[in-house]
């Protein structure tokens, strides 16, 4: 299922072995990694050669798979114990996205009702996960872009485009379909400190498939705002709890709070396998601390004075009160909060 507006895919599944498009090389190189083993695809994960919620989950699904077929062929007989602790190297590898557990989960239960090679099996689910994905999204940029009026245009965040899922996009998915109605001017992107993920990859995309976009520093994002150059923020999520609050890429909250100050719409985009109805707010969910280096460092150059510390959260929370609306597959929360989740999830 692709548009004009749709050209890029990260993760594909060809001739039995996974192939992920290194997004550290972008924009600058177009390379693809070929994946024959589980622990490399779990490196590759933590990496950050691929990333994105909905991505890591459908990588992970296809690990598992790669996983379930080594181990059957040593053991035929006894492959689930070595499958298992392949399977929780799997889903250690980042630990705020829960669609990689949600991955993780869904292949270990199928693999405990089969018999014989569960290679066949096991494809076949990893292969359901990544479709129906794809076709999430189309369903969430149709369910999103009915927000926005005419003549608007957007703010986003970090990527969450074809690059951070199995294709389309969660929050870019959105401003493709919006995009598409002929209802945006123009599209706002902040660069995204540390990896830079606004600058190399959402520019990326939206340059490929011919959407006009502006790139910002991420503290300009506010200025921005001020001048009412933009009607709504739209962004992605890796986790969301279940009263509504949402953990996404450093950067959203201050974004959120930006935008309530300046009435311009805060909108979240998220699969429903994002929702985690297990962590009732944002205070338990588990926020990645990555190295140091990513921040004192560009591009592998020192940018900081020698002996400068650095604290480098991978995410942050925006609670529920600062979103507007929440667009899952599932349908839409508007002011989201507990009762309105559990009703959506139900």
């Amino acid at each position: 299922m692709t548009c004009s507006h749709d050209q890029v895919r990260a993760v594909a599944w060809i001739d039995g072995r996974l192939q992920l498009l290194d997004q550290r090389r972008l924009p600058q190189c177009e390379e693809i990694m070929v994946l024959e083993d589980s622990n490399a695809v779990a490196d590759a994960i933590r990496d950050m050669v691929v990333r994105g919620a909905p991505a890591i989950g459908i990588t992970a699904a296809y690990g598992a798979v790669i996983a379930a077929g080594s181990r059957f062929k040593a053991h035929p007989d006894n492959w689930r114990s070595g499958f298992k602790q392949d399977l929780e190297v799997l889903n250690q590898a980042r630990p705020t996205a829960v669609n990689l557990a949600w991955a993780v989960q869904r292949m270990w239960e199928a693999a405990e009702t089969l018999e014989g090679d569960p290679v066949p099996a096991l494809i076949e689910l990893a292969h359901t996960i990544h479709e129906q994905d794809i076709q999430a999204n189309h369903t969430m940029g149709k369910l999103g872009a009915a927000f926005i009026d005419n003549g608007s245009a957007v703010l986003t965040h970090c990527n969450t485009g074809s690059l951070a899922t199995g294709g389309y996009g969660t929050a870019l998915g959105v401003i493709r379909s919006a995009w598409s109605a002929g209802k945006l001017t123009t599209v706002f992107a902040d660069e995204t400190r540390p990896w830079l993920q606004g600058a190399r990859l959402t520019a990326w995309e939206l340059v490929k498939d011919d959407i006009p976009v502006t790139l910002l520093v991420d503290g300009a994002a506010a200025y921005l705002m001020k001048q009412g150059k933009v009607q709504w923020v739209i962004v992605g999520s890796d986790r969301i709890a279940a009263n509504g609050d949402v953990a996404n890429k450093i950067g959203t909250y201050s974004a959120a709070v930006a935008a309530r100050h300046h009435g311009v719409k805060f909108m979240v985009v998220a699969p429903g396998s994002t929702v985690d109805m297990n962590i009732p707010a944002g205070a338990d969910i588990p926020i990645e601390t990555r190295p140091p280096a990513e921040v004192l460092e560009v591009a592998g150059i020192a940018v900081a004075a020698d002996g400068a510390q650095a604290w480098n959260p991978a995410f942050d929370v925006t609670p529920a009160e600062l979103v507007d609306v929440i667009v899952t597959e599932r349908g839409v929360v508007e002011q989201p909060d507990l009762a309105k989740m559990t009703a959506m999830m139900a």
